[in-house]
């Protein structure tokens, strides 16, 4: 029976979220490394050659929004979100069940209201041709297109589990639901 469910197409679909949400982190971690060694650089030419590159502060302002927000899929898929679980804990499988896609649902809904205003702000600086009141003058469409397209992408994965977990749900899997949308455990990074 285990087996079955292992085969289910939303622990497939969700086997691949897994897999893309990672090759987007990895791509945040060499961006965020990136970004380090150019800070770095930055101070190193203003301390010894008088004079640095300039803008390393918007530029990693700009990364760590960007990869803050691509990195909450990865987050999601790897249940490091925080829940608290003082009721959760002591509910049935299928009770729990029915909290973890309440949790997905309503993060689907955060991220795609997140979505929706950040759509209008970039919009805005898109058609006004707004830019940073900085020496580098970047047009600012340019970090939120990055940010805003981090979010939508939380949404999509966001919706895309709650119907894993509903769909578990409905072929009664309610075990398996934990595995894919329920809370992360201490105790089993340690078993």
């Amino acid at each position: 029976m285990s087996e079955r469910r292992a085969q289910s197409w939303p622990m497939r679909v969700f086997g691949l979220l897994s897999r893309m949400n990672y090759a987007i982190a990895l791509i945040g971690g060499v961006v965020l490394l990136a970004t380090v060694i150019f800070i770095l650089v930055d101070i190193f030419l203003r301390q010894f050659a008088g004079r640095g590159l300039g803008g390393s502060d918007e530029i990693s302002g700009y990364v760590i929004a960007g990869v803050a927000a691509w990195g909450f899929s990865y987050a999601l898929v790897e249940r490091a979100h925080v829940r608290i679980d003082v009721l959760t804990g002591r509910l049935p499988a299928a009770g729990r069940a029915i909290f973890d896609l309440a949790a997905a649902a309503s993060l689907t809904f955060v991220a795609a209201l997140v979505t929706s205003y950040g759509w209008r702000v970039f919009y805005r600086s898109w058609e006004s041709g707004s830019r940073a009141n900085t020496p580098l003058e970047t047009p600012l469409w340019i970090p939120q297109s990055i940010w805003l397209a981090g979010w939508a992408w939380l949404t999509l994965m966001a919706g895309i589990v709650s119907i894993c977990v509903a769909a578990l749900m409905l072929m009664r899997h309610f075990d398996t639901v934990q595995t894919l949308g329920g809370i992360g455990s201490e105790l089993e990074d340690e078993g």
